[in-house]
């Protein structure tokens, strides 16, 4: 006799809940059951793109589930779970400790205690943010084995959820409730700065005449040389440059020369310099 599979709702199903529940259908981790999202189209979509679940059409119409994956954006997560926790408490019993329905997101920057109205009925709550960036679901997929994966909450929480990101390959660490801002800010500047980096870059050649044509080229061998030599060498080994040099005077005439071009991006050339130099060891 097969095993009966948790059971999975998702209140929201974006890039990163499709791809989660993707993956864990895939895997037989859980069974998807029902999708809540901001329209049943979309719901619709969701749902075919996992290969499982229902589309719900409001909150009151999704079924129990062992876990709930509130998949929204950060703004929304705390109304949710308001919302869920007094939809449950009109039907059910408080939970017992054994029996609990685990509920929990995935943003990088707010811990579990968006989820208090839950944990106040007796679920477990937490927080799992894979670091990743999922620029599309499909693409997520692909590269999802491997990656990292903070989990917060309560202790029984973070090992059911250890479990299931591990059986899609993530490799799972905990991380404190007060350093989650933190945690996440650092992943902003290993991925999300990196496509405003190089949207500068490409804009200050196209102010200097370099051909457009050219900025193709140019993005993907810069890119890729960087990140290899990253990848080889450290941060500190791959730096280079006037600040790896340790060339004020030539840092505070492109700072002027970038400023004049533009005063935001100015300020954050002189900013990364001084970041540079600093770990530069000048």
């Amino acid at each position: 006799m097969m095993p009966i599979k948790p059971t999975l709702n998702l209140i929201g199903a974006g890039r990163l809940g499709k791809t989660l529940a993707r993956l864990w259908g895939q895997a037989g981790v859980f069974a998807v059951q029902d999708v809540l999202t901001t329209s049943m189209t979309s719901a619709q979509e969701a749902c075919h793109f996992m290969g499982a679940g229902m589309p719900a059409q409001a909150m009151d119409a999704m079924r129990r589930a062992d876990f709930w994956l509130i998949a929204t954006t950060d703004a929304q997560i705390a109304a949710n779970a308001t919302s869920l926790a007094a939809q449950t408490s009109k039907v059910l019993d408080r939970a017992t400790n054994s029996h609990a329905p685990t509920a929990f997101h995935c943003s990088g920057a707010l811990g579990a205690e968006q989820l208090a109205p839950l944990a106040a009925l007796g679920w477990h709550t937490a927080s799992a943010h894979p670091i990743l960036s999922f620029a599309t679901a499909e693409a997520a997929c692909a590269q999802f084995a491997g990656t990292p994966c903070a989990l917060e909450g309560d202790p029984a929480a973070r090992a059911l959820l250890q479990g299931a990101f591990t059986a899609i390959g993530a490799q799972c660490f905990e991380v404190r409730s007060q350093d989650k801002l933190l945690y996440h800010a650092a992943a902003v500047f290993a991925t999300n700065f990196l496509p405003v980096l190089q949207s500068v870059a490409e804009e200050a050649w196209r102010a200097t005449g370099v051909p457009e044509a050219l900025l193709p080229h140019l993005r993907a061998s810069l890119l890729h040389n960087a990140v290899a030599n990253i990848t080889r060498m450290g941060p500190q080994g791959a730096l280079t440059g006037p600040a790896a040099r340790g060339d004020t005077g030539a840092i505070a005439r492109q700072a002027e020369a970038v400023g004049a071009w533009d005063d935001k991006a100015g300020a954050a050339y002189l900013a990364m310099s001084a970041l540079a130099l600093r770990l530069a060891g000048h």
